[in-house]
């Protein structure tokens, strides 16, 4: 039986810390899927679209090496309901700190009332990725700071051409 899991987000933009999570995630199932979460009433920096490449180009090979199957999709509905369109048994969490388990743990609570069959798995965030929030990493970026040591170079270099025209 192939394992599937569903890892949500908005990966606006994709972090080291996401990637930490694909990393340890691959390891743990056969078919990932990775689901942009696309909200009407957010406006986020990279459209799904660039958010789903950056994801490709970076998550591939960690999916490689560990014989993954990744697939990579958007969604604008519950992500109950995506994991369920994906056949997806299992929901991927990354946990950074006890901030991050207590609303983590609500989720799961709330998901796992929605659909039972679809267990969350928390995996907590190495050390070095542990600080590191897209919304941190948007605001250095807007204000001229060096991400290269948070995000995938592909992302530091789209972030860098996206703030030098401000």
């Amino acid at each position: 039986m192939i394992r599937t899991a569903l890892y949500a987000g908005s990966f606006d933009p994709v972090t080291n810390g996401h990637l930490d999570v694909i990393r340890q995630a691959c390891r743990l199932v056969q078919h990932l899927v990775i689901a942009i979460g696309v909200h009407p009433g957010k406006a986020p920096m990279f459209s799904a679209d660039v958010r789903a490449e950056f994801l490709r180009a970076t998550c591939m090979p960690l999916a490689d090496a560990e014989g993954t199957q990744l697939e990579i999709v958007s969604f604008n509905d519950l992500a109950v309901t995506a994991a369920r369109r994906h056949g997806a048994t299992l929901f991927i969490r990354g946990l950074r700190d006890g901030t991050d388990l207590d609303y983590e743990m609500q989720l799961a609570g709330m998901n796992g009332a929605m659909a039972p069959e679809v267990q969350t798995v928390f995996l907590p965030a190495s050390t070095g990725v542990r600080p590191i929030t897209a919304t941190l990493v948007r605001q250095i970026a807007a204000m001229g700071g060096d991400v290269s040591p948070f995000v995938p170079r592909l992302v530091a270099d789209h972030l860098a051409q996206r703030f030098s025209k401000a």
